[in-house]
């Protein structure tokens, strides 16, 4: 004989509303800390490449203007250069970040931006290989060719090359380590929501 299911009781309605809402809320929560924790690198690496930058304009063009000559002249040259476009780079980084630091991203939006940022530093390590290699190249020509402009241009963009390395190098180590707790909370976190629904992943 067929017998109608009882209603869920009152009591275990409440109880799973309330799990999901706390869940939400620790969930939300969560979230919010690994993207601030993005926000937070990008920032602190933006103002140390200003500093760098604001650094070697500072100490380039006192030793551009004060040079004897020689390679050293275009070493200081091109240092000054060089890193007014890291300036440039730097505060773009900067205010791009800021301007993102409120935002309430999804669980998807999170990923998404993750994955950006890291793949940015990911591209820049492969841009640092080739100055390095153009440094190379340059100071190594610059040799061949008695070239004082080419061994000193040669040389800065060695050492600019390297910085920007170790700095991207970093930056992506730094940002991976962040996407993984990104991806590990996505992964066993059982509350999906997007901004305006939450549900709740029951397994049976």
């Amino acid at each position: 004989m067929y017998k109608k299911p009882s209603p869920m009781p009152m009591k275990k309605i409440l109880t799973l509303c309330l799990i999901a809402v706390c869940s939400r809320a620790i969930a939300q929560d969560s979230l919010k800390t690994i993207n601030y924790s993005r926000y937070r690198t990008t920032t602190t690496g933006m103002e140390v490449l200003g500093s760098w930058a604001i650094a070697n304009i500072g100490v380039g063009v006192a030793g551009w203007a004060g040079s004897l000559g020689g390679s050293t002249k275009y070493f200081y040259q091109m240092d000054a250069l060089w890193n007014t476009a890291n300036l440039g780079a730097a505060l773009l980084g900067f205010t791009g970040a800021q301007k993102d630091k409120d935002k309430q991203l999804s669980p998807a939006e999170s990923l998404k931006e993750q994955q950006k940022i890291e793949r940015i530093f990911l591209i820049n390590g492969g841009f640092d290989v080739a100055y390095i290699g153009a440094g190379l190249y340059l100071h190594h020509h610059g040799e061949t060719n008695n070239s004082d402009q080419q061994r000193g241009y040669g040389s800065s963009i060695i050492l600019q090359g390297a910085f920007l390395l170790l700095f991207d190098s970093s930056m992506y180590s730094a940002q991976r380590h962040n996407g993984n707790k990104l991806r590990r909370f996505l992964e066993k976190n059982p509350i999906t929501f997007d901004g305006r629904r939450v549900g709740l992943i029951y397994h049976m």
